[in-house]
């Protein structure tokens, strides 16, 4: 039985290794993961400040990646490399849950494939990443990973994608970006070399919800609304100081940083709704976000 999941787990590594490639614009080599034809997906410490990094595939070929973009939140990159010519790794259909077993995969400082196994140990958030940046949802695992696994790969034991490894650490437990959230930030860095950020000019702080503010509802905490800019998009909607914000489009708001990250991508442009408790009235708000500039 364990020589069958000992081969299981070498030929998940097999399986996944030619999609993860060395990439060298840092002081160190790091790893990167092959997110579709000529574009590699990595971290913004494998790039450092250049503008064109090298890329060395499994098989050592040397190719000139050019930077298309950076997403601080996600600290996620993506290089376009001509000519990469490499099958994109494939992501696992399922969410990984608290105790699977997983692999972290890398290439190291001579290109060897490396690799480390472990459990899923936490899943949660959001884990800060800047001031007014964070990253929604994290992986941690107890596989060990040194700084040449940032971008590398997280794999279960099929060889499916379930995250970007980085080489943050949080209580001896490896960081991992979620290959949706990874994979959502890749797409937009593809198409436009920077995600849209939204924007509503409020700025507001958690509070809790007296039980008699809830109106039926079971959350306890929410976002007490202390400015409104004028002429802003909150402005415009009709929300005022001392409003408390419990929602965005069904997603619960406990914290600033969980309403700036719910204010990416697609949404910008659109009309969301906040859920919305005014005195001891529950009320649902129509705001149409804008792009910060």
């Amino acid at each position: 039985m364990l020589n069958q999941l000992s081969n299981q787990m070498a030929d998940a590594v097999a399986a996944a290794a030619p999609s993860v490639v060395q990439v060298n614009g840092g002081r160190r080599p790091v790893s990167g993961l092959v997110y579709a034809a000529d574009v590699i997906l990595t971290t913004m410490r494998g790039v450092g400040h250049h503008e064109h990094v090298p890329v060395r595939r499994h098989d050592g070929q040397v190719l000139q990646g050019d930077l298309g973009g950076v997403d601080p939140a996600t600290q996620l990159a993506v290089l376009r490399v001509p000519g990469l010519a490499l099958a994109p790794i494939v992501r696992a259909e399922s969410e990984p849950r608290v105790g699977h077993l997983a692999l972290a995969i890398a290439r190291s400082w001579s290109n060897a494939v490396t690799a480390t196994a472990g459990l899923v140990s936490v899943i949660g958030g959001p884990l800060a990443t800047g001031r007014r940046r964070a990253i929604d949802r994290v992986i941690r695992t107890s596989a060990p990973m040194h700084e040449g696994f940032s971008g590398g790969a997280f794999v279960d034991t099929e060889g499916r994608l379930l995250g970007v490894a980085t080489a943050i650490s949080i209580r001896g437990l490896g960081v991992v970006i979620p290959s949706a959230t990874a994979w959502s930030a890749a797409a937009a860095l593809v198409e436009h070399g920077s995600l849209k950020r939204g924007y509503l000019g409020i700025a507001a702080q958690p509070v809790g919800v007296p039980e008699r503010q809830r109106g039926g509802s079971a959350q306890t905490q929410g976002l007490l609304v202390v400015s409104v800019k004028p002429g802003s998009p909150a402005d415009t909607a009709g929300v005022l100081v001392g409003d408390i914000l419990l929602a965005l489009d069904e997603h619960h708001l406990t914290s600033p940083e969980e309403l700036l990250d719910l204010l990416v991508g697609d949404r910008v442009g659109r009309v969301a709704t906040l859920q919305v408790i005014r005195g001891e009235r529950t009320m649902a708000v129509p705001v149409t976000i804008a792009e910060r500039t």
